[in-house]
C-alpha cells in the first residue's frame, strides 16, 4: 500500500467532520505546517478547499499561540530587568549587586544573522521568505524577541501562511490531477 492510500483509509475511517480537524492539527506541528498538512489533506481525498482552510488556520492558530505567549514572556522579562536596574545600580557597594555585570552579553552569530535579515527585509521579508528555512512558529519566536509588534507579526505570518499553503494546495492538486486525471 502506498502513501496515498494509507492517507485515504485513514481519513475513510474517521467521520468526516473529523477529517479537517486533523489537518488542522498537523499544521501546527512545526515542520509540518499548513504546506505539508494541506498536501497530506488533499493526498487523503479531502476537498482541496477544505483542506487548505483547515491547514492555514491549524498553522494560524499555532502562530497566534506562540506570538501572544511569547510577547508576554518577553514584557515580563523586559520588566523584571529594568526594575532589577532601578533598585540597585552597578558599583553602589550595597553588596546586593546583580551577580552578573550590566554590560550585555554579546549577541550568538545566528541572531546577528537574524537581525541582518530583519533589517534587510524587514518583517514581510522575514515572514515571507522565512519558511524556506524554519518553521512560522520559530520565525514568529524570533520576531516576538526582537521586540517586533503583535500585530505586524501575526498580519505578515497570516499573509505567508496564506500564499504557502494556496501555493502547496494548487500545486498538489496539479500533480494529482496530472498523474490520475
Amino acid at each position: 500500500m502506498n502513501l496515498i492510500e494509507a492517507l485515504q483509509d485513514l481519513m475513510s475511517h474517521v467521520p468526516a467532520l473529523v477529517q479537517p480537524l486533523i489537518v488542522a492539527f498537523a499544521a501546527a506541528i512545526p515542520f509540518v505546517e499548513g504546506e505539508l498538512a494541506s498536501v497530506l489533506g488533499v493526498w487523503a481525498g479531502l476537498n482541496p478547499l477544505v483542506a487548505f482552510l483547515a491547514a492555514a488556520a491549524g498553522n494560524f492558530l499555532s502562530v497566534f499561540v506562540v506570538v501572544v505567549f511569547g510577547a508576554r514572556i518577553r514584557e515580563a522579562i523586559t520588566t523584571r530587568r529594568a526594575k532589577r536596574r532601578e533598585l540597585v545600580p552597578a558599583g553602589t557597594g550595597t553588596g546586593i549587586e546583580p551577580a552578573h555585570s550590566e554590560e550585555p552579553k554579546p549577541e550568538s552569530k545566528g541572531r546577528q544573522r537574524f537581525r541582518r535579515f530583519l533589517v534587510r527585509y524587514g518583517v514581510p521579508g522575514a515572514s515571507l521568505l522565512g519558511p524556506l528555512a524554519l518553521p512560522t512558529q520559530f520565525t514568529s519566536a524570533m520576531l516576538v524577541a526582537a521586540g517586533v509588534s503583535k500585530r505586524w507579526i501575526l498580519l505578515w505570518q497570516a499573509t505567508a501562511i496564506i500564499l504557502w499553503t494556496g501555493f502547496a494546495t494548487a500545486l498538489t492538486v496539479g500533480v494529482l490531477t496530472l498523474l490520475f486525471g
